[in-house]
């Protein structure tokens, strides 16, 4: 399938390894042109190499550009739009916030995870959906987390902050903009073979006294799927709701967890 939209400039956070990388690589391999952010300067420089290198046999040759910078500062916005002005396309993705017992968590700890999680989004979308509305085209899609559907108890500082994301664009993705032709979703991974996965893993491990490879095991026994997600299959799902096609889906929250959710909706 031809997902029509090669030519456009996607704007990608967190984009040096993990599902903001898969998501990078997809919009790349469709002929997207990138500006990735992320904050290591090693690892984004790597990544950056390895998407010029998918670019170089994609549609029209896209270009890959790069900044190492915290996307959640307005310095580190600042140098994103210094890359390119205009985006078609922005994936927000600042990584999640650590896990652990919400009796250590601080006032500094909670205004951490609501920049990173929800304020940071909220400053992307408001930079750029006006201009999208103007040209006729746009796509917003957020990587929160499945713990807005299915709060995880060690993970409660990304459920608040993640949460108050989705409701925001909840509403702001109903105030006619579908109208004009852009359309904000947001995209809830579950259980993705990434280093955020291990991280909690480990979390879970200090918190029950378990064997981290015991865990791991379990974890992936109760998703129906019986195994974790890959970044290509995540970036993949991006893609497609950044694509032409995608047009008539807007305000939703689209799990990707294998069946891991119980629920019926």
């Amino acid at each position: 399938m031809d997902l029509g939209i090669a030519g456009r400039t996607a704007l990608v956070g967190g984009a040096s390894k993990g599902l903001g990388y898969g998501c990078a690589e997809a919009l790349v391999r469709e002929g997207v042109n990138v500006v990735v952010m992320a904050r290591g300067a090693e690892a984004l420089d790597a990544a950056a190499r390895q998407l010029q290198a998918v670019a170089a046999t994609a549609p029209g040759k896209p270009f890959v550009k790069h900044a190492a910078a915290d996307i959640t500062t307005p310095e580190g916005r600042a140098a994103a739009f210094a890359l390119h002005a205009d985006f078609d396309i922005v994936v927000t993705n600042a990584g999640g916030p650590p896990p652990g017992d919400f009796h250590d968590w601080d006032r500094e700890a909670w205004i951490k995870a609501l920049d990173a999680n929800m304020l940071t989004p909220i400053e992307l979308i408001k930079a750029t959906v006006d201009g999208m509305a103007a040209r006729g085209f746009g796509r917003i899609v957020n990587i929160t987390s499945s713990s807005v559907k299915a709060p995880i108890d060690i993970l409660g500082l990304s459920n608040g902050a993640r949460s108050g994301l989705t409701g925001f664009v909840a509403g702001v993705a109903r105030t006619g903009l579908a109208a004009k032709g852009v359309t904000l979703n947001n995209l809830l991974p579950g259980a993705f073979d990434t280093d955020r996965l291990k991280g909690t893993l480990v979390g879970a491990a200090k918190k029950t006294g378990q064997d981290i490879d015991a865990i791991r095991a379990s974890r992936q026994k109760s998703i129906p799927a019986g195994r974790f997600g890959t970044a290509a299959e995540f970036g993949a799902i991006c893609a497609f709701l950044c694509s032409m096609h995608a047009g008539y889906i807007t305000g939703q929250n689209v799990l990707a967890d294998g069946g891991a959710y119980p629920g019926t909706y």
